[in-house]
């Protein structure tokens, strides 16, 4: 077993704004790349149960209505052709935009899990942790585990998610990144206290979008994740294994859990 932090102290705060890594900007771009094709799947997804129940009903009100009725008919054909044109926009505008992206291609090969752990640890400390006086804690129990995936990919996932739990701390606190595999699984946990105003707090350096932030704090559906971690849910996807994000109430602890296969197969 092996434990790692770096603390915080020693560095100057720096302001929004601040230059990042080619990688970290990278790694924000993409993170705002999927949280638009979930958002754009919900769209899809939300809207079509209304639309449907709408256009369903159009035949309902038709046999009801008089036949000879013109304006009776006429409404209920713009009610049908309203209807029409709003599946139209959803198919030419909202699918065709995801259409690109809708498959995760993964580059599979075999590496060792404990490694990853601590570059992303790093990037994450280096792009945003020490700047907001945030100390990243790696508790490993991982020895020469190796798992058979797209490690760009899983590294994508665990920055967002040590990201996020920064993103959400107070400056002082402490964010623990928690890993160990049993015979068939990889798990990743990130621990973190819930410190809402800090989400929003435009003095603070940020690394993820404020609409992003604001959304994760709102109520979710369950069994729904915050647009904001749509990259490490597809990740997780797509590599048979699974993601879950705890409630994140101000002021309680949190966590963000990544479950993957160590002999992972392609599903998306």
């Amino acid at each position: 077993m092996t434990t790692s932090s770096t603390g915080a102290g020693g560095s100057q705060p720096v302001r929004p704004g601040f230059a990042v890594s080619e990688r970290t900007a990278h790694l924000r771009a993409e993170t705002a790349l999927f949280m638009r094709d979930h958002v754009l799947s919900l769209v899809s997804h939300d809207l079509r149960s209304p639309l449907n129940a709408i256009h369903s009903w159009a035949y309902v009100l038709e046999r009801k209505l008089d036949a000879n009725d013109p304006n009776s008919q006429r409404a209920v054909t713009g009610i049908r052709n309203g209807v029409d044109q709003q599946v139209k926009l959803l198919e030419t505008i909202v699918d065709a935009t995801r259409a690109e992206t809708r498959s995760l291609a993964l580059a599979y090969e075999p590496f060792p899990l404990h490694p990853l752990l601590d570059e992303t640890a790093e990037e994450v400390r280096s792009g945003l942790a020490r700047s907001r006086g945030v100390e990243i804690v790696v508790n490993s129990q991982l020895d020469v585990e190796q798992l058979n995936g797209d490690r760009e990919r899983l590294a994508a996932a665990l920055w967002l998610m040590l990201t996020f739990a920064v993103e959400a701390s107070a400056e002082g606190a402490t964010v623990t990144l928690a890993a160990r595999a049993d015979a068939a699984t990889w798990h990743a946990t990130v621990t973190f206290n819930v410190t809402a105003a800090t989400l929003d707090d435009p003095s603070l350096p940020h690394a993820l979008e404020a609409f992003a932030r604001k959304q994760a704090r709102e109520p979710r559906e369950a069994g729904r994740i915050a647009w904001v971690f749509a990259l490490s849910k597809r990740v997780a996807d797509a590599h048979g294994g699974s993601f879950e994000q705890s409630e994140t109430q101000d002021g309680e602890a949190a966590t963000l859990a990544l479950h993957v296969p160590l002999s992972a197969t392609a599903t998306a």
